[in-house]
């Protein structure tokens, strides 16, 4: 019997099978490119269920339904050698699979039991923990990252998996202090990178979080393009906040859009950045129509609410005849969603897509109203706080444009509270100030 790196036994045909499962796995922590050598270790060893397992999660993370489809053949394989596996890989294999079929609670409780009876099983944790980010369950994560900490306590991913569901449950002194044991133990560490960058900036630290990434990012090498460009992304919101928002369209073709055009990840990542920039007054140029080209082959993808909604917007903001058939489709979708996630398709995501795509197109009365009808649900749609915060200043937009300048002051009043040193903040604070008539309020923020 073989075992991995984390003293696991394996079921496989020789050493190089095992060897690209470490190289998933540890990759898979890391967000490093190795992660897909279990491809070719999987394609040469049919035997191996954890092997043709993780090459079909390999897959499911394209985010779209070719993932499913070109997952299916690893399957297969892997279920026809569970009989003969451990316990612990044939339910690998049942994790993977009810996630295949978009049975996301199973496989979530899959997951959970996996963490308690194998905590040094941890690729299936880490995707427990993913599953539980895009239904928005924080708790979720932490239970995750709390049932596996004490058997990988050594492990630097297991105190950066820890520190993320930490900020997301809004424990921040917890998380800064689980980030940063991971980059005692690790430097090159870059989800716990991501994790304390989500800390400062929810905190308003912007110098100390922009002199955090700066000083990061010469570790992010051999990084897959979600982790290489989400914390160049991040890099780029603190740039945002301290005024610096036209200099960030010099990372934007480098760092942000380019990587790999084709990834759901990288999409989103544009988009949102696209949109941010315009919100703090920056001229995109024609960056939307580029972007648009690749988002158009999604418009019946409905993989999750999260990613329909920033493909959406792309396509709106670039004028795309697409983004009214994708609308269309999402709101036939959320008729015959999974039971789970179906009321947040049909009474937060459609309603918010709506908002939208009626603020791309300038119509920000209706904007408005769709936005705020939904953001106490937010959540449910999946994302991060900083990544649904588009969202929030959307709607804040929306608000000023259609003249509801009372209630823009009212959020915008309360965002400044929480991000006194914001920029763009204080920018459009003190003009809805000037524009209820109250120049004292507008001097006293423009001034910071």
């Amino acid at each position: 019997m073989h075992r991995d790196w984390r003293g696991n036994e394996v079921t496989a045909a020789s050493a190089a099978t095992v060897s690209g499962i470490d190289d998933f796995v540890g990759g898979f922590l890391s967000y490093e490119t190795r992660a897909a050598n279990i491809l070719a270790a999987a394609d040469t060893d049919d035997t191996s269920p954890l092997a043709n397992a993780y090459a079909a999660m390999l897959w499911l993370f394209l985010e779209s339904p070719d993932g499913p489809v070109k997952a299916a053949p690893y399957l297969a394989r892997a279920e026809a050698a569970a009989p003969h596996a451990s316990e612990r890989e044939r339910m690998t294999v049942a994790a993977v699979r009810a996630w295949a079929d978009n049975d996301i609670p199973h496989a979530i409780a899959v997951g959970e039991q996996m963490a308690d009876a194998f905590p040094r099983e941890l690729a299936v944790a880490k995707a427990t923990q993913y599953h539980h980010f895009n239904v928005g369950d924080a708790p979720g994560m932490l239970r995750i990252a709390a049932h596996i900490l004490p058997a990988n306590a050594d492990l630097p991913y297991a105190h950066g998996l820890a520190a993320f569901a930490y900020e997301q449950c809004h424990l921040l002194a917890d998380a800064e202090r689980a980030a940063r044991t991971a980059i005692r133990l690790q430097r090159k560490e870059p989800w716990a990178h991501h994790a304390l960058a989500h800390v400062l900036l929810t905190q308003g630290r912007n110098d100390e979080g922009r002199a955090f990434l700066d000083d990061m990012k010469d570790s992010w090498t051999g990084l897959n393009s979600f982790m290489l460009t989400h914390n160049w992304w991040h890099l780029s919101l603190v740039m945002i906040e301290q005024g610096e928002a036209a200099r960030v369209l010099d990372h934007y073709a480098t760092h942000i859009w380019g990587v790999w055009k084709e990834y759901s990840q990288d999409q989103i990542g544009a988009v949102s950045l696209l949109a941010r920039l315009e919100l703090a007054g920056v001229d995109v140029g024609d960056r939307w129509q580029d972007l648009a080209d690749h988002l158009a082959p999604r418009i019946r993808d409905h993989v999750q609410p999260f990613l329909d909604m920033h493909y959406l917007y792309g396509l709106a903001r670039a004028g795309r005849p697409e983004a009214s058939t994708m609308l269309d489709s999402l709101r036939a979708h959320a008729e015959t969603a999974p039971d789970f996630i179906r009321s947040t398709w049909r009474e937060v995501t459609v309603p918010a897509c709506e908002g939208l795509i009626a603020h791309a197109h300038g119509n920000y009365g209706v904007a408005a109203q769709r936005l705020l009808s939904v953001l106490p649900r937010l959540p449910e749609i999946g994302g991060s706080h900083a990544q649904r915060d588009l969202f929030e200043q959307l709607c804040d937009d929306a608000l000023v444009r259609s003249n509801r300048l009372a209630a823009a002051q009212n959020r915008l009043e309360q965002r400044h509270a929480g991000h006194p040193h914001s920029a763009p903040t204080r920018a459009k604070l003190a003009a809805v100030y000037r524009g209820l008539g109250l120049p004292e309020q507008a001097a006293r923020v423009a001034a910071g």
